[in-house]
C-alpha cells in the first residue's frame, strides 16, 4: 500500500469510527438516561457483553488476524479464481462453525449466563430476563463475525469506508429501540436485544454491493480440507486467546462486577465506552490498516517497508494516546455529569462510572499499543507468541484484580474501581511483553529519534494537564445538560489546543507523521 494511501485509509477508518463513536456516545446516553444503571440495565448489558466478546474473537480479533494475512499472501501469489475458492471455502466453515454455536448457546440460554454472571443467580427475574435477552442478542455473533469476513476482504483490497461505517448502523438501531420501540414492549429492554440482531443483519448486507462490485461475492461452501482453510484454521485457535485478551479481561470484570452492588456492570460499562473512544478513532483504526500493509511487506519479504510501517503507526498511537489518558483521568467527572447525568443516571451513578474512568484511563496508551504491535506478529503468521502474551496478561489482571480489590476495600473505596484499575495494569503488561519479544527477535524497537518525540509528548501533555487542572472550577455542574456539555466542548478544545501549541514549539512538525 503506497505511503499516502496508508495515511488517507487511516483517516477514512478514523472518520468513520468517530461518526460511530459519536454516534456510541448518544446511544450510551439515551440507554443510560431511559433504564438508568442497574438493575435491568446490568441484564442486558450483561447479555450484549456475551455475543459481544465472541464477535472480538471470532470477528474482529482471531479471525481476522488469521484470514487477512493468509488472503494477502493469496492475492500475492495466486489468480483471481483462486482467491474466490478460498473466500468461499472460508465463509463456508465460518458459518458452520457459528451457526451450530449459536444454537447451542440459545439452548443453553441459562447455564451460559450463570458461567458469565453468577451473581444474577440469586436473582431470579433479573436472570430470566438475562437469559431471554442473550437467546435474542446472540444471532448478532453469526452476522456481525460475517460482516467482519466480507470487511477483512475488503481492506485487502483497499475498501475501508463501508466496514468503518457499519457500526453506525448498530448505534441507530438501538437508539431507535430505545426511544420509539421500548414503550411497546412489555418489559421494555426487551426491544435492545431484538435492535442488537438487526443492526448485525444490517451491517453485512452493508458490504455485499463492494464484493459483488470486486468480484469476490461468492456462495460458501463447506471444505476443510482446503489449504487455505487448514492454514486459517491453524493460525485461529491459539490466536483467539491471544488477540483478545483485553476482552477477556474486560469480560472477568464482568463476572465480578456481577458479585457486586447492583449498577456495577453499568458504571464499568459507561468508563470502557468513555475510555474506547481514543482507542476506536485511533487504535483500532490504524491497527485495522495496518495489518494488510504489514501482511503484504511479509509476503515480500519487505522488512525495511515492515518496520517502517510499526513505527509510522507508533508515532501516531502515541501522539495521542498518551493525551487522550492523562485527558479521560483528569475530566473523568466532568465527562460523566456533563453526557450521562439525566433521567434514571443519577450524580451518583456518575460519581461511580467517573472512579472507574480514572481507573481504567492510564491503561489507553496501553490499549492502544496492543492494536498495533499483536498485528506485527499476525502478518508473520506467528499467533504463538501472542498467546503466550495473552496467557500471562489473563493472569495478571485475575492478580491484579485480587490485589487492587483488596486495597479499595481496605481503603473503603468502591470495589469496581479496583476491577477497572486490574484491566489497566494488565494492558501494560501485555502492550510491554509484546514489544519485548518484537524487540528481542530484530522485529521492531524504537529507534534513536524516540528520545525526542517521547520529550515532546511528555511536555506537551504536561502542559495540556495543568490547563486543564486550571479550567474546571469553572465547569458549570449545576447548570442545563446543554451547557454542561457546551463547557465539556470548551475544555475539550482549550486541552488540545495548549498540547498541538506546546508540541509545535517544543519543535515537533506534522511531517514526523508521514509514513516511511
Amino acid at each position: 500500500m503506497a505511503k499516502s494511501r496508508l495515511f488517507r485509509s487511516t483517516m477514512v477508518v478514523s472518520s468513520m469510527t468517530m461518526l460511530s463513536r459519536i454516534l456510541g456516545l448518544v446511544r450510551d446516553v439515551v440507554l443510560l438516561s431511559v433504564f438508568g444503571a442497574g438493575g435491568l440495565m446490568d441484564a442486558f448489558l450483561v447479555a450484549f457483553k456475551i455475543p459481544n466478546f465472541l464477535r472480538r474473537l471470532f470477528a474482529e480479533g482471531a479471525f481476522s488476524q488469521a484470514f487477512v494475512p493468509v488472503l494477502s499472501e493469496y492475492k500475492e501469489k495466486y489468480t483471481l479464481q483462486e482467491v474466490q475458492i478460498l473466500i468461499s471455502r472460508t465463509s463456508g466453515a465460518l458459518l458452520l462453525i457459528l451457526s451450530m454455536l449459536t444454537v447451542v448457546v440459545i439452548l443453553i440460554a441459562p447455564w451460559v449466563v450463570t458461567l458469565f454472571a453468577p451473581g444474577f443467580a440469586d436473582q431470579p427475574d433479573k436472570f430470566e430476563i438475562t437469559a431471554e435477552l442473550l437467546r435474542l442478542t446472540f444471532p448478532y455473533l453469526l452476522f456481525i463475525s460475517m460482516t467482519a469476513f466480507a470487511s477483512g476482504i475488503l481492506q485487502s483490497y483497499g475498501r475501508f469506508a463501508a466496514p468503518a461505517f457499519a457500526p453506525v448502523l448498530m448505534n441507530l438501531c438501538m437508539i431507535g429501540a430505545a426511544l420509539i420501540f421500548a414503550p411497546m414492549f412489555d418489559t421494555p429492554i426487551m426491544s435492545l436485544g431484538y435492535a442488537v440482531a438487526l443492526s448485525g443483519l444490517l451491517q453485512l448486507l452493508l458490504q455485499l454491493p463492494q464484493m459483488w462490485q470486486q468480484k469476490l461475492l461468492v456462495a460458501p461452501k463447506i471444505d476443510f480440507k482446503h489449504e487455505g482453510v487448514k492454514r486459517i484454521l491453524k493460525l485461529m485457535l491459539p490466536a483467539i486467546f491471544g488477540v483478545s485478551v483485553t476482552q477477556i479481561n474486560l469480560l472477568l470484570n464482568t463476572v465480578f462486577a456481577s458479585l457486586m452492588i447492583g449498577g456495577s456492570v453499568s458504571w464499568l460499562y459507561a468508563a470502557e465506552r468513555m475510555s474506547e473512544l481514543p482507542l476506536g478513532l485511533i487504535g483500532v483504526a490504524i491497527g485495522t490498516v495496518i495489518l494488510p500493509s504489514l501482511s503484504a511487506s511479509e509476503a515480500k519479504q519487505d522488512d525495511v517497508t515492515f518496520k517502517k510501517t510499526i513505527d509510522w503507526a507508533a508515532r501516531l498511537i502515541v501522539l495521542v494516546g498518551m493525551p487522550a489518558a492523562a485527558a479521560l483521568f483528569i475530566l473523568s467527572d466532568t465527562l460523566m455529569q456533563a453526557l450521562f447525568l439525566r433521567g434514571e443516571f443519577t450524580l451518583r451513578d456518575a460519581d461511580m462510572s467517573a472512579l472507574a474512568l480514572q481507573s481504567m484511563a492510564g491503561g489507553i496508551l496501553g490499549f492502544m499499543l496492543i492494536k498495533i504491535f499483536a498485528p506485527a506478529f499476525f502478518a508473520r503468521q506467528d499467533t504463538r507468541t501472542p498467546v503466550k502474551i495473552g496467557i500471562i496478561s489473563v493472569f495478571a489482571n485475575m492478580i491484579f484484580s485480587v490485589l487492587f480489590i483488596g486495597i479499595f476495600y481496605i481503603l473503603d473505596k468502591p470495589l469496581h474501581g479496583g476491577l477497572a484499575l486490574a484491566t489497566t495494569g494488565a494492558s501494560f503488561v501485555n502492550a510491554g511483553l509484546l514489544y519485548y519479544f518484537l524487540h528481542q527477535r530484530g522485529i521492531f524497537r524504537f529507534g534513536s529519534h524516540w528520545k525526542k518525540l517521547f520529550t515532546q509528548f511528555v511536555v506537551s501533555t504536561l502542559a495540556m494537564v495543568g490547563a486543564l487542572y486550571v479550567a474546571i472550577p469553572y465547569f458549570p455542574t449545576h447548570a442545563s445538560q446543554w451547557e454542561r456539555v457546551g463547557a465539556l466542548i470548551l475544555l475539550c478544545v482549550l486541552g488540545a489546543v495548549v498540547y498541538g501549541g506546546v508540541l509545535l514549539a517544543s519543535g515537533f512538525r506534522p511531517r514526523q507523521l508521514k509514513h516511511g
